[in-house]
């Protein structure tokens, strides 16, 4: 696994005062609701094209061992990826909100799936676990912060973090089909 390295001593932080402003806008309005929205274009086999906002395009795919061509994540490893990052982000803002200076951040993140029901077409055992059947996330932090406060820290941040809320309680999906002939 390729690891980005930086040269810098300590992590970039982000805005204070955008931070602050951030905060101050939630207490005033702590009921806004935002919408986020992504457009996803199957592009042969199973290779997906998902446009957000007016990114280029983040491509998922699958591994040859699922039938993919492994140009890119798969679609549970994108999860991970989503997990990892809104945890690393609730971490640092925390941090920049309490003046933490952090040196260094990574997340290990790790997850059990069993993939033998082939989406819907292989073992479709009534007992089958769909869906991760565990996560675990390991954080690598060093700051200037004591060990208990930087505990602290990640608790905040996995305590606070909606994609981490959002693994861990029943959301609703739905699904409206649209069939064109």
């Amino acid at each position: 696994m390729k690891v980005a390295q930086t040269s810098c001593t300590r992590l970039e932080p982000i805005s204070k005062s955008g931070l602050d402003e951030l905060i101050k806008q939630g207490k005033a309005n702590p009921n806004a609701i935002k919408t986020l929205k992504c457009k996803t274009i199957a592009e042969g086999k199973f290779r997906h094209a998902n446009y957000i906002r007016n990114l280029p395009a983040y491509i998922v795919d699958e591994p040859p061992t699922l039938l993919g061509e492994d140009s890119a994540p798969n679609p549970s490893e994108a999860l991970l990826a989503a997990l990892g990052s809104c945890l690393a982000v609730g971490i640092h803002a925390n941090a920049v909100a309490n003046d933490i200076v952090i040196y260094k951040l990574e997340l290990k993140l790790e997850a059990d799936i069993n993939i033998t029901s082939v989406w819907g077409s292989g073992d479709l055992s009534q007992d089958k676990p769909l869906g991760f059947s565990a996560i675990r996330v390991k954080v690598d932090l060093e700051s200037n912060a004591s060990k208990e406060r930087e505990k602290e820290l990640i608790a905040h941040a996995k305590k606070y973090s909606p994609v981490a809320n959002t693994l861990e309680k029943a959301v609703s999906v739905s699904i409206n089909e649209s069939i064109n002939r």
